[in-house]
């Protein structure tokens, strides 16, 4: 079985040319992945009887990423998630960064790891396939410091887990938070909302926000609030409560501070489709995993197979550092020293 292949995908808006790689495994399940800002296109997923559908929203032609995108499928760097007002100090440097979320710098800036292209290396090993993806980033894009190599590796493996590593060094002090973005629905990403999902976090607490999604600094313990998913609740039982951390994220949009220590691999989180029978386990070496239920969808887009996205049709599981960690002494640090490698694993896995 041929485990990985390679097309062309079109051009970047600067002419370089975008090539989209499909990972097989044994059972079925496939997943397509572009160079182009490491974005999941299609990650097809069987169920208990067999029946494989695309469980992730996003495109099928490199325009429509282009011209408009939510971070579909994408890999998001230099920083995932929000930095106040764009700014933060590093070793007494103040350093300003793109401001592209109301007064908020979100998702490493104009043109972050999401709208470059990646150099592409193809890895087959027994019983996997994998997709290594390299980066150089030079000081100061986005306003970031220091000159910053990136690796990210897609792994595919006939035990229905996706995997994904990354790896990163520099030549000066900087900061960092990589994270993935797919927007999954696991009856199939035309299948209307994900109310219905069932959700367990391996979290007590959880990163508060204020109504600008920055944290106010404190951590909230989750029992007797809507972010209590200790044991399986389905996603819109508690979406629109009148808690004032629902009102803040205009649903779930918040980083679930996942048991036990960050660096270890350790399980975040299951949701279980009850229609279909999927499962999907998240497990990662980071602090959180930022939950984010679409909120922000419209009906304005349209995308695979004709399909208008409304509100809560996905939902995000971006395992990542606290949002605003430079501007927060207390959360764990994302500053990454020379001489250091900064590495990062989450798997996606499938029953």
């Amino acid at each position: 079985m041929e485990r990985i292949t390679r097309e062309s995908f079109g051009k970047a808006p600067d002419g370089t040319p975008v090539e989209l790689f499909t990972l097989k495994n044994k059972n079925g399940m496939q997943v397509q992945i572009t160079n182009y800002g490491g974005i999941i296109t299609t990650l097809k997923v069987p169920d208990g009887r067999g029946e494989t559908v695309d469980v992730v929203l996003g495109y099928y032609t490199l325009e429509k990423y282009i011209e408009k995108s939510p971070s579909f499928g994408c890999l998001v760097g230099r920083y995932g998630n929000r930095i106040a007002k764009g700014k933060f100090t590093l070793d007494g440097v103040e350093y300003n960064l793109a401001i592209n979320n109301g007064p908020n710098h979100l998702h490493g800036g104009k043109i972050g790891f999401d709208k470059r292209v990646w150099e592409p290396e193809l890895i087959e090993e027994e019983n996997t396939a994998g997709l290594k993806l390299l980066y150089f980033s030079p000081h100061m894009e986005e306003g970031y410091p220091g000159n910053l190599n990136v690796v990210a590796i897609y792994w595919l493996n006939d035990d229905n887990e996706l995997k994904l590593d990354f790896k990163a060094t520099t030549d000066q002090r900087t900061v960092l938070n990589l994270t993935h973005h797919s927007y999954f629905n696991l009856k199939g990403h035309d299948s209307g909302d994900i109310l219905d999902h069932q959700v367990k976090f391996f979290a007590a607490q959880i990163v508060a926000i204020d109504s600008a999604s920055i944290p106010t600094g404190t951590l909230l313990d989750v029992e007797n609030t809507p972010f209590d998913f200790r044991e399986l609740k389905t996603i819109g039982k508690d979406i629109d409560a009148g808690h004032q951390q629902i009102k803040n994220g205009n649903g779930y949009d918040h980083s679930f501070v996942i048991t036990g220590q960050p660096g270890d691999l350790r399980q975040a989180c299951i949701v279980k489709e009850p229609d279909s029978g999927r499962i999907l386990e998240v497990w990662t070496t980071e602090p959180a995993v930022q939950f984010y239920t679409a909120n922000f969808l419209d009906g304005s887009i349209t995308g695979k197979d004709e399909t208008i996205y409304e509100k809560r049709s996905g939902f995000c599981l971006e395992a990542q550092h606290f949002p605003d960690s430079p501007n927060h002494p207390d959360f764990p640090s994302t500053v990454l020293d020379p001489g250091a490698t900064f590495q990062q694993t989450t798997i996606y896995k499938f029953k």
